[in-house]
């Protein structure tokens, strides 16, 4: 669990060093690994041992769980390697074994490396809200009135979900998402906050309040905010948040459970990362 503890972090800063192994980064190439991951102000090589200046970068920011959280992610992301998901999958199969006795794992949603938590009968990694939900929000998130409605919105997700009420907690989720992206595109984005979403199918433009789930998915992949893994399964959350509609409910009758809950929550990690690597931090 976090943060990490001492060993744990040495044993992960010599698997990413791998001095003398075929996947051996110089220091240069841990800048990038750093830079890659969406640290604010990522550490710039001094030219020291590199195991022990990795030791130091990751240490100094053992506190930040969403930082330590997307550089582990990174190592086992197939876009950090030549190869590919082959490379990639060494070592997520290493960085696991290290991370075991913290009960965390990196498992593959869509493609995409995710850190879930592991059960108590070892089994699949599980997925709950993000971690320090509120602080990662106000880096992205100007409007702290908007943050504070989608923090409780992802309690409140919660609390549906552990009093048994699955549905709405999906339900929860999607809406979830839906604002947070819909506010991210309005702060950014002159002309959507001038003119709406240019995506009518009559030709015509969108208006902000009538901007529906998809159009802000598709929107936050066209620009490149997310990667299109992250876009394709946050569609399929957002099919089931659609199951607000009780007629969609009667007429496919899903069953959703805490599985259901936990698996909508996955993709919402690969998102938020997503945002945090490619968006200029509030302030920032």
């Amino acid at each position: 669990m976090f943060p990490l503890d001492p060993r744990t972090i040495e044993r992960i800063a010599a698997i990413v060093v791998d001095t003398g192994g075929h996947y051996e980064r110089k220091g240069w190439q841990l800048e990038q690994l750093f830079s890659a991951a969406g640290w604010v102000d990522p550490p710039e090589y001094d030219g020291s041992p590199r195991v022990p200046w990795v030791v130091e970068q990751l240490t100094e920011r053992s506190t930040d769980r969403s930082a330590i959280e997307r550089f582990l992610c990174r190592i086992c992301d197939p876009l950090e390697y030549d190869e590919g998901k082959p490379a990639a999958d060494v070592f997520c199969q290493i960085i696991n074994e290290k991370l075991q006795p913290e009960r965390l794992a990196i498992t593959y949603i869509s493609g995409r490396p995710v850190l879930g938590e592991l059960t108590d009968d070892g089994g699949e990694p599980m997925f709950v809200q993000p971690p320090n939900l509120d602080q990662r929000l106000r880096g992205l998130i100007e409007s702290k009135t908007t943050v504070d409605v989608l923090v409780k919105r992802a309690k409140e997700a919660d609390i549906c979900a552990s009093s048994g009420a699955h549905t709405l907690a999906i339900i929860g989720i999607g809406s979830f998402v839906e604002g947070m992206l819909l506010a991210l595109l309005i702060e950014r984005d002159r002309e959507i906050r001038e003119n709406g979403f240019p995506a009518g199918k009559n030709g015509k433009h969108v208006t902000p309040q009538r901007a529906g789930l998809e159009l802000l998915i598709n929107t936050a992949r066209s620009k490149n905010w997310i990667q299109f893994v992250a876009a394709d399964f946050m569609h399929r959350v957002r099919d089931y948040r659609n199951f607000v509609h009780p007629g969609k409910e009667l007429a496919e009758l899903p069953d959703f459970d805490q599985e259901s809950v936990r698996l909508c929550w996955a993709p919402v990690h690969v998102v938020l990362n997503d945002l945090e690597e490619r968006l200029t931090r509030v302030g920032g």
